[in-house]
């Protein structure tokens, strides 16, 4: 019973419609009983791949790449977001592999851009690394450049790939002539990097020329001929592989316009742009237009690209609209991944000049998110995930023949000066439509130590795991939208619970068979509907955490959209929990009654505690709470109330969840081979040993004219004996850390039964 207590003290479940559940533990590892206090893990190891050095390279090109992350034992191959990047395994001189190097491949016709890079590993695919694509010639800083006597040399219309040193700064030195145009770019966030760079151009002396500690390029002018320098350092001197960057230095025309490094895009990006939409808008802004007299004329439609620049910019647009009309709003400028939060306001406007008089019609502002996130970007109290956004939504009814002026600004715009800050805007009649994102669901810890996991879609056989789906409901749009996936690997299946009409969220359940076969897929996620009275397929984007982050105390957490959606199982281990409706098919009752479902459940681990509390996803259900299941036998039954849950006749598709603790071992079957290694190499040092001594006294009574020759012989058995025994030292450390690794640990992990059919009958008349 102390066990059952600790768990129903160290799980809060908390489902919500309106975004999902969070698992969370407040009990302080003191208070727990012996053996549990490690339960402060969560989630099950998953392969993380973490640093790929260089972090891109030139299409048409092959060059080495070496990889680092978590939980990559037995990786077999490096994979990317395209085909027309391939990777090849290096071999060591002696034919060995090098697991930590791979021969990569970009072919000529890839184009620039950034990609995902994966490593398939023993637990399945990794998370993701970006991946740069370009088309200037690529090197990797390969010695220290913390002085400017040993700056590193970089071409000019070249990239250079390196790792900032940590409490240093590291300097790299150029050629320009007077007034030649240089940009200076240093890609970090944009390629997952941990660093925020602080990038400083200066002459050849070390004297400050240019600064910029924001992350924007540097356009920088020669004022004459000679050696430049150019020096990068972390904001706060920290440093490592973690505080990568990719530095491009290229030569521009007088007025060529700065093109930035690519990026990779923020989560609510999703939304952004509208199915259908021109790559560019149809019109641009034209200045002035900050004043009333200046204000720019537009018809009705319209698209149109400005910027927020300079510093306090308010751009004026006058247009002609009746009474009736209604109009959509839309501005897309921190979905671009800028740092702007635009703001309208419409105005009708009556008389002229001195006589004008204006009455304020509408302001508009932020997105909401479909979905309650997070109070903080990262608490317990809502995802970790944001779908809405500081850019604009919004309907304008007209209700007076007449002029109106809209004026757009960036609230927080008047002390930043960056022509880069574009927006475009978008006024239209109502196109309803919808846009999707998904993502892992999460369990985070209550007692401080908040986790905010990258979470591959690397499946263990048995395992069923889900996404929460967000839906942007764009103009009106209310319908309902079904969830699919299609070309998953082989034993797996996914599951769509929908998204109900007027809602904006669902889940996509994934579940790999007890025994599907190891591999992977990048699989197509989307979602259809009825729009306007016809069929409509949307695809589903994917986030994830760009970096796994354990504390979320220490560390804020950055989200990001991925560019492809894959899916991995590996049989290497199974699901410690595989909860399953004993029935097949569909079960069935009637509206108003008592719905039990009997439940098998393979349990493949040792669980601390003899329940585990359940929850149910699925529309009709959701308010289904607390169910208790134990964990000590293959069998168990829950219960809906049918009649307090008011569920109307119709076809549901519903699962549980919940988090258990569960003993988990990591390579646990490479204990006994590191150890058998060990054996080998001992009985070898063994061997040699003997084979020495007895050598060394064969020298001692050799006669003199033998006396070279069996001291030679003596030091080349002397020297294969030191090399056995740093090998026995390296096999005694790796059964050390395999065996440290494989003892047991309590790790709390999310529980999700395989997807359950329901079909609720009428109630029967009297």
């Amino acid at each position: 019973m102390a066990n059952v207590s600790l768990l129903r003290r160290m799980f809060s479940l908390r489902p919500s419609p309106a975004w999902g559940w969070i698992a969370t533990v407040f009990a302080a590892a003191a208070s727990m009983p012996t053996g549990t206090a490690e339960a402060q893990s969560v989630g099950l190891p998953a392969p993380r791949l973490l640093t790929t050095m260089p972090m891109g390279g030139t299409a048409g090109s092959t060059f080495d790449v070496v990889i680092g992350g978590d939980f990559l034992d037995g990786a077999s191959s490096l994979v990317f977001s395209d085909p027309r990047i391939t990777a090849v395994a290096k071999s060591a001189a002696d034919g060995k592999p090098e697991i930590d190097k791979f021969a990569v491949t970009i072919a000529a016709d890839c184009p620039p851009g950034i990609y995902e890079a994966r490593l398939m590993t023993r637990l399945g695919l990794s998370s993701s690394r970006a991946f740069s694509v370009g088309k200037l010639p690529e090197v990797v800083r390969d010695k220290p450049n913390t002085t400017p006597e040993t700056a590193f040399p970089v071409a000019v219309n070249s990239v250079c790939n390196a790792a900032v040193t940590a409490r240093a700064i590291d300097y790299y030195s150029f050629e320009a002539k007077r007034d030649e145009r240089i940009l200076i770019d240093c890609a970090t966030k944009g390629v997952d990097s941990k660093l925020a760079a602080v990038v400083i151009v200066a002459d050849a002396a070390g004297n400050d020329l240019l600064v910029e500690r924001r992350g924007a390029p540097l356009d920088f002018t020669a004022p004459s001929d000679g050696k430049y320098l150019v020096k990068v350092h972390e904001l706060t001197y920290q440093g490592g592989p973690a505080f990568f960057y990719r530095l491009t230095l290229r030569r521009l025309g007088r007025d060529e316009a700065i093109v930035a490094h690519p990026s990779t895009g923020p989560v609510n990006s999703f939304s952004w742009p509208p199915t259908g939409s021109a790559a560019a808008a149809a019109l641009n802004e034209r200045e002035p237009n900050n004043s009333p007299k200046e204000s720019q004329r537009i018809s009705l439609p319209c698209d149109i690209a400005g910027s927020f620049f300079p510093a306090a910019d308010a751009d004026l647009f006058e247009f002609e609209a009746k009474k009736g009309e209604s109009w959509w709003v839309e501005v897309a400028s921190e979905r671009l991944g800028l740092p702007t939060d635009p703001a309208i306001t419409v105005q009708f406007v009556e008389g002229s000049g001195d006589a004008e008089k204006l009455t304020d019609v509408a302001e508009m502002s932020d997105i909401a998110s479909p979905v309650k996130v997070s109070s903080n970007g990262y608490a317990y109290d809502g995802p970790p995930y944001n779908a809405g956004s500081s850019d604009i939504l919004a309907k304008l009814d007209i209700a007076r023949d007449g002029r109106y002026r809209l004026k757009i600004t960036d609230l927080f715009g008047g002390t930043r000066t960056d022509a880069r800050n574009r927006y475009r805007l978008v006024i239209r009649k109502a196109e309803p439509d919808f846009a999707l994102v998904a993502w892992a669901l999460h369990m985070e810890l209550r007692n401080g130590d908040r986790n905010a996991l990258s979470k591959p879609m690397a499946l263990r056989s048995g395992a069923t795991m889900a996404l929460e789906v967000v839906a942007f409901r764009r103009d009106g749009f209310d319908g309902e939208i079904d969830l699919a996936m299609e070309g998953l690997p082989s034993g797996v299946r996914a599951t769509g619970l929908k998204i109900p009409a007027g809602k904006s969220r669902g889940i996509m359940l994934i579940t790999a068979d007890a025994k599907a076969p190891t591999g992977f897929a990048s699989v197509k996620f989307f979602g259809r509907a009825k729009v306007a009275g016809k069929d409509a397929t949307r695809p589903c984007r994917l986030a994830s955490m760009a970096w796994p982050v354990a504390d979320a105390w220490s560390e804020i957490p950055y989200p990001r959209l991925l560019a492809d959606v894959p899916v991995s199982v590996t049989s290497a281990e199974t699901a410690p929990l595989t909860l399953v409706a004993a029935t097949s098919g569909v079960i069935e009752a009637k509206a108003g009654s008592k719905l039990k479902i009997p439940l098998n459940q393979t349990r493949r681990g040792e669980f601390s505690g003899g329940t585990v509390s359940l929850n149910v996803f699925g529309n009709g259900f959701e308010q289904v709470r607390n169910l208790s299941v134990p964990l000590t036998s293959d069998k168990a039954e829950v219960e809906f109330d049918l009649a307090a849950l008011k569920t109307p006749p119709g076809d549901y598709v519903v699962a549980l969840y919940g988090g258990a603790v569960t003993k988990y071992r990591y390579l646990a079957d490479a204990v006994p081979v590191a150890e058998a290694k060990q054996r080998e190499v001992q009985k070898s040092v063994a061997e040699l040993e003997a084979e020495f001594r007895k050598l060394t006294e064969s020298a001692k009574a050799a006669p003199p004219a033998m006396k070279a020759e069996m001291e030679k012989r003596c030091k080349a058995a002397e020297s294969k004996q030191k090399a056995a025994m740093a090998e026995l030292n390296a096999a005694t450390d790796r059964v050390k850390r395999i065996a440290a690794q494989a003892e047991p640990k309590g790790i709390v992990d999310i529980v999700v039964s395989e997807p359950i059919t329901i079909r609720v009958l009428p109630a029967e008349t009297k």
